[in-house]
């Protein structure tokens, strides 16, 4: 047979084998922008006598959108997505690639675990692959698709990349058999019940959940236009907000950002806090956003939250900006006894490193540890402004007061709830010791954090 024949068939069996998980690729990206590499590899599992087409992997590189990315995805109808010692090896030089050119990478997973037969030596090309996908954390976006189920320890993987996809009603990230762990659990519950994004909440690994290709192709083109452009036409610079003098809430807050420029990050999880990638007056910003109509109680999850969403902030070089309304630490014993403490010690070692624009906008209660940790001056925000109808102080009632010093003969229950007053915890007493940058009217919140980040952004 001639060499052209050859490479034909070889070329067919190639994507006889791989049909299902080209479409998905050419669903992501631009239409024949997909350029694959290393796709002449072929090994045989000993023990069921089969070929691994191209290792059971695709890679190469595309365009969304006209931006360049790196694409490494499991073939899940060669050997049910088994990984092979050889596919890790094939990942690993994708992301090399990609972390040469400094590009973004597209993880698409779909594994039942590792290919049997291998023995110790899928662990060792595990082990690269996942430090590989650790090492590169923070040096250029990773985006994780989670295409069907992925078992085992490639499951790892998504704790390192900046965002996961979880496809509705389709995705399943377990750390083994979803069989094993629902029997375990004493239930019978199906893939997606044990790994889907509600499944896993508590793992807060869920970034966005979606219903096809297509929408991770918008997601990611947003996400990445956004990262790669920080800062844009802001349109209407000097736009009030006459709505926010009448009712100020979480929601309320999230209309200062640029008109359809909102990306919530790990909606489905804590959604007490709210962490945003959005624009402000054209520019780039991370936003964290409390969303409890009396102030939100601190715990080791939505701390854990907040601290991932500062690291990835530090990494990128983003301002950031935190809306608070926050009694402090929970006062339950369930939270005592928890590792909220070390969460929030975390957090501000991470929120020290942020080297970018950090402002923070006390918007509704800055109660206790609440004020200390997200609006003091001393904790190194640029700027702290309060709004008007802010409250800011020590404890978040008189009776709070009462309790606390409760034992103590010398202070007077009357001085106490002069003290605690509601007229004493408006934030022109943080103000005039000069903790607190400026009061804002609600409506001009806007044009205040334009200017600040005008004055920040370098």
């Amino acid at each position: 047979m001639d060499k052209i024949s050859l490479l034909q068939k070889r070329k067919k069996q190639i994507l006889d084998a791989g049909k299902a998980i080209r479409a998905d690729i050419a669903a992501l990206v631009d239409e024949e922008s997909f350029v694959e590499l290393s796709s002449f590899s072929f090994s045989k599992n000993e023990f069921y006598g089969e070929n691994a087409e191209g290792e059971g992997v695709v890679t190469g590189f595309a365009t969304i959108n006209d931006c360049p990315f790196y694409i490494a995805a499991q073939n899940f109808a060669v050997l049910s997505g088994g990984v092979s010692k050889a596919a890790c090896e094939k990942l690993a030089k994708c992301i090399a690639q990609a972390e040469k050119t400094s590009t973004p990478i597209i993880y698409i997973l779909s594994s039942h675990g590792v290919q049997i037969g291998e023995g110790v030596s899928v662990l060792e090309g595990l082990a690269n692959l996942i430090l590989k996908v650790s090492q590169l954390k923070g040096s250029i976006p990773q985006y994780l698709i989670v295409n069907g189920e992925v078992y085992g320890q490639l499951s790892l993987l998504a704790a390192s990349c900046d965002f996961n996809y979880f496809i509705d009603k389709k995705s399943a990230l377990c750390t083994n058999s979803p069989l094993v762990l629902s029997a375990k659990s004493g239930k019978n519950l199906s893939a997606v019940q044990v790994g889907g994004a509600e499944g896993i909440k508590n793992a807060q690994l869920c970034t966005f959940t979606v219903k096809d290709f297509a929408q991770i192709k918008e997601s990611i083109s947003e996400i990445n236009e956004l990262l790669a452009l920080p800062v844009a036409d802001g349109g209407d610079l000097n736009l009030d907000l006459p709505a926010l003098n009448k009712a100020i809430d979480a929601k309320a807050v999230v209309g200062a950002f640029d008109e359809n420029t909102a990306i919530e990050l790990g909606a489905t999880y804590c959604p007490e806090v709210k962490c945003y990638l959005t624009r402000i007056g054209g520019i780039a910003v991370a936003c964290a956003v409390f969303d409890g109509k009396n102030g939100v109680e601190l715990n080791a999850a939505n701390v854990r939250k907040l601290k991932d969403f500062a690291e990835f902030v530090c990494c990128y070089g983003l301002p950031y900006v935190t809306f608070v309304n926050t009694l402090g630490i929970a006062c339950e014993a369930s939270v005592n006894d928890g590792l909220v403490l070390k969460e929030l010690a975390e957090y501000v070692s991470v929120l020290d490193c942020i080297d970018a624009a950090k402002i923070s906008v006390v918007y509704g209660k800055a109660i206790g540890l609440g004020y200390t940790v997200f609006a003091a001056k001393s904790m190194g925000y640029d700027y702290s402004y309060a709004l008007a109808n802010a409250k800011i102080a020590l404890f978040d009632s008189v009776q709070g007061a009462e309790i606390e010093y409760s034992d103590y003969k010398k202070v007077s229950v009357e001085k106490l709830r002069e003290k605690y007053a509601e007229e004493n915890s408006d934030p022109i007493n943080a103000a005039k010791y000069g903790y607190i940058d400026d009061i804002i009217q609600p409506a001009f919140l806007k044009k205040y954090l334009i200017a600040s980040l005008q004055m920040l952004v370098k």
